[in-house]
């Protein structure tokens, strides 16, 4: 009798026991990448991401386009549109497609942390968003004909804004149901309008941040952009951080059906 009820003890223990973080997070990120790469959505955002090589090219064509005229249009087209929305998508659909499509329950099923499922599913939208985006933009900086200055700042800009971006807009998956309005929002309405009021407002657009980095390395004129390099990578990275941590702060209080 003693056996029989060590045995079960022993059991249910195992069966307590929580999923390792490294093997939860593989787990999610698996799980994520499978759900949200979708054929049309990939093929959708790639043209939109082509648009700024389109752009690139034709400025490049130009006699009478200027480095600030480069640096603007990556700005505009580059961080203003193609890696917000892309990252949105995906980004946001990290979760709130899991949650939708009820695949989020399974995961509830096991003895896991939270934080693992977010990180994992942020790094599967940053997986899929990457070459969507960044391969484009860096080439329609090239096109350009500005140089390479700008494609290394296009670069480093390029990553900084997709972390965060990415990691933002999964919070917004974890928060809203309707995570593509309230992202969009966010994109046209406080970044496109009202962050361009003034520097105060601005503080908390990301868009200035990457604005900040070409301006910084590339030394051309634009508004809104008056931030050093160090200042441009390291607040959308600690804003990431953030993001992320409250994701998972509120997915473990959030009723999954």
């Amino acid at each position: 009798m003693t056996s029989t009820g060590t045995g079960a003890g022993r059991t249910a223990a195992t069966a307590q026991r929580r999923v390792a973080w490294t093997t939860a997070l593989r787990l999610a990120y698996g799980v994520v990448l499978r759900q949200t790469a979708s054929t049309g959505r990939i093929i959708a955002l790639s043209a939109l991401s082509l648009t700024a090589v389109i752009a690139g090219s034709a400025l490049g064509t130009s006699d009478t386009a200027t480095l600030d005229d480069a640096v603007a249009l990556i700005a505009g087209l580059g961080f203003g549109v193609v890696i917000p929305v892309v990252a949105l998508v995906f980004g946001g659909g990290a979760i709130g497609d899991l949650r939708d499509d009820k695949t989020l329950v399974y995961l509830w099923l096991r003895p896991i942390d939270r934080w693992p499922i977010v990180t994992g599913a942020a790094s599967a939208a940053l997986t899929l968003a990457m070459p969507i985006t960044l391969v484009p933009v860096t080439v329609a900086a090239a096109l350009t004909g500005a140089g390479g200055t700008l494609v290394v700042a296009t670069v480093i800009a390029g990553v900084v804004g997709l972390v965060a971006y990415t990691a933002v807009f999964t919070l917004f998956g974890v928060l809203f149901r309707r995570f593509i309005v309230w992202g969009l929002a966010y994109i046209l309405i406080w970044e496109g309008f009202i962050a361009s009021a003034g520097a105060g407002v601005a503080r908390f657009a990301l868009r200035k941040y990457t604005r900040s980095i070409l301006v910084d390395r590339t030394g051309a004129e634009l508004s809104l952009a008056d931030f050093g390099q160090v200042t441009g990578i390291v607040v959308p990275l600690v804003a990431a951080v953030v993001a992320l941590g409250i994701a998972s702060w509120r997915l473990r209080h959030l009723d999954i059906d």
